[in-house]
């Protein structure tokens, strides 16, 4: 447990503008000093001198709630600076029983709560090439959405149109559509509300064929990083640019995730265990972990039942053996997450075999 790994625990309750941060003893628990400092480059040094005075560098462990949020700037400096640092997911119990809250008491809870587990979270990398795929990753998806939502508006002013338009739009595949009405022209001789109708949908139109452009871009660059950061993800079946970039996210870097099998558990494929009476087989599946990463697992597997023999083999084989099409893809998500994390964590043996 990290209560045996090092003599002092920095607790740290993060928001937009402060880092509250509460030494304890990692013997007994008790609370030594707590502080609060803005969360700026000076005020990130200003903690480290803080707790300097309090611990010592070497035998000291930084918990920080929301690593990956408000706590990013901090972590990237304590990682800098070659700290021990423990990233503080969900607490499991008030910070006291009568149910007060504040910073302070945040900060003492999270310190706390680390000192009696035995798995702990390393935080995600927030520089170099992995940052590089997170912000083109994030971009994309709410391009994505962004243009989701627009063809879905273009089409409901389809439906409400005037007779007129709607029989001029009428049978238009998506892509003519929206070049025809991109190249719609402003006419005072229309009524008011055609006028104003054919505006709008022109508008929604290169709105979809700027997202559309967007969306490209970002295709382009990811598909750039990932040829640079893990060419091997791409070699497998089903797996394509946006799903490596989930996969390379969801793992970081080298040893963050200390087995296959917390891969697989952070990706919310490991089974879970739902025996009762004369029932010992079953499994249900697990609603937490990296939704993010489950999905592109799904996505994957979904993929490898279409294009590949070898999947739609093992899937009737599963099934035939009792087991329901999601238990088997289950089953399946749970193979694919165990090769992409040995492609990730140890390239240079794929290299070789290949």
């Amino acid at each position: 447990m990290l209560a045996e790994l090092v003599d002092h625990v920095i607790g740290v309750d993060p928001d937009r503008d402060w880092i509250t941060v509460a030494a304890l003893d990692a013997h007994t628990s008790g609370v030594i000093s707590n502080d609060r400092f803005p969360a700026t480059r000076d005020g990130y040094r200003d903690a480290v001198l803080w707790a300097d005075a309090h611990s010592d560098p070497a035998e000291r462990a930084w918990v920080i709630e929301g690593a990956s949020s408000y706590g990013r700037g901090l972590a990237l400096a304590l990682q800098r600076n070659n700290e021990f640092v423990v990233e503080f997911d969900h607490p499991t119990r008030k910070a006291t029983k009568d149910g007060a809250k504040s910073d302070a008491l945040d900060a003492i809870r999270a310190a706390r709560e680390a000192l009696g587990r035995d798995k702990l979270n390393e935080p995600r990398a927030h520089d170099e090439i992995r940052e590089a795929i997170r912000v083109h990753t994030v971009a994309r998806a709410a391009a994505v959405r962004a243009r989701t939502a627009a063809i879905n508006e273009l089409k409901a002013f389809v439906v409400t149109a005037d007779e007129q338009l709607r029989s001029e739009l009428r049978g238009l595949r998506r892509p003519k559509l929206v070049a025809r009405c991109a190249r719609f022209r402003d006419s005072t001789n229309r009524p008011i509300d055609q006028r104003c109708t054919r505006n709008a949908m022109r508008a929604l139109a290169r709105r979809i064929q700027h997202l559309t452009n967007e969306t490209a871009e970002h295709d382009r660059v990811l598909k750039e990083l990932i040829d640079q950061a893990a060419p091997q993800l791409i070699a497998e079946r089903g797996i394509g640019y946006v799903t490596a970039a989930a996969f390379y996210l969801a793992w970081s870097h080298p040893g963050r995730c200390r087995s296959e099998a917390a891969f697989a558990r952070l990706g919310g494929t490991a089974p879970i265990e739902t025996t009762s009476g004369q029932n010992q087989t079953r499994h249900r599946l697990c609603r937490g972990g990296d939704r993010h990463l489950n999905r592109a697992l799904y996505l994957v597997a979904v993929t490898r039942q279409r294009s590949c023999p070898e999947t739609r083999d093992y899937m009737q084989r599963r099934t035939t053996d009792g087991k329901t099409k999601r238990e088997a893809t289950r089953c399946l998500k749970r193979f694919i997450a165990r090769r992409v994390w040995r492609l990730l964590e140890h390239p240079k043996s794929h290299l070789d075999n290949t």
